[in-house]
């Protein structure tokens, strides 16, 4: 049995000029009249011969009106002749080419792909919901029409994969994570970028932007990863605090030392920096209690 199985090769676009389509067009009215005139010229002078030619006139006329199409800017046409490419016509203009040819537009212009919302699981394997915008345009016409079937549909279905193999590869937020696509939008939009152009190259695509449009937890998780984020929150405030009030303590303490104000003990020392503590890192005020007594009393 033989295991050699051909391979697909690329396409390559082969830029080539078409013939005006003003001239051709001048030939086909004096066609067409030309016709008027043999018929009329028959039917006096009643000479079949005349007809018949005014009638292979017409079929030649008629089959030369087929071979006229116009191009706008940013616009291409891949022409065709019996199953073979003869190239793509780039310029924009009114041409004229062989009626039997087929002309495959494209359009070279920007497109976007706004990407729906899909779930997936981040790196941690938390579900997420995650969506992007795509620009993209055509950069090779041969490869977009002969080397993938249904290009528009061939972008939009690597796209999505690109998303969710992204997804895949960061974790959604952490603290120990380097890049993260809470926090790394950029990095992880150029990423995402580099990775669409690898798998639209084959299709003659050129990735020109990708961004991340949508990106948050999955419903079934949200008020439980909202619950953490706020617990994180508020241990950093906390720490904040903490941190803020035992320098404002060290302070106070070496002042007092350093200008000799009163000369405080370890054990009182300890009570004066639990009541700073206390009054600093409270919630509500605190109400001070006015010793009228001795120090130690």
């Amino acid at each position: 049995m033989n295991t050699n199985t051909p391979s697909s090769t690329a396409n390559h676009e082969q830029r080539i000029s078409s013939a005006s389509g003003w001239a051709f067009l001048a030939l086909n009215l004096f066609s067409y009249l030309a016709v008027v005139a043999l018929i009329i010229g028959a039917a006096v002078a009643k000479v079949p011969l005349l007809a018949i030619l005014g009638v292979l006139l017409l079929l030649t006329a008629i089959l030369m009106s087929c071979g006229f199409f116009t191009l706008q800017p940013n616009e291409a046409a891949v022409l065709i002749l019996f199953g073979t490419y003869k190239g793509t016509v780039r310029t924009s203009g009114f041409y004229w080419v062989n009626p039997f040819m087929k002309r495959q537009k494209v359009s070279l212009r920007s497109r976007n792909l706004n990407g729906d919302k899909l779930k997936v699981n981040d790196k941690n394997g938390n579900p997420i919901e995650i969506a992007a915008v795509v620009v993209w345009r055509v950069r090779d016409t041969a490869q977009a029409v002969f080397d993938v079937d249904q290009y528009e549909h061939y972008v939009a279905v690597q796209s999505e994969s690109a998303v969710r193999h992204l997804a895949s590869g960061y974790a959604y937020d952490g603290e120990d994570e380097d890049m993260t696509l809470r926090s790394s939008t950029d990095a992880v939009s150029d990423a995402l970028a580099v990775e669409l152009q690898k798998r639209l190259e084959k299709a003659g695509v050129e990735v020109e932007e990708a961004r991340l449009t949508h990106l948050a937890y999955a419903p079934e998780i949200a008020q439980a990863m909202l619950r953490r984020q706020q617990a994180e929150a508020v241990i950093a405030a906390r720490t904040k605090i903490v941190q803020g009030a035992v320098d404002m303590v060290e302070m106070a303490l070496d002042e007092l030392e350093k200008k000799g104000v009163v000369d405080l003990d370890t054990e009182r020392k300890a009570s004066m920096i639990s009541n700073l503590l206390v009054v600093l890192c409270g919630e509500n005020e605190v109400t001070p209690v006015v010793n009228t007594g001795t120090l130690y009393s």
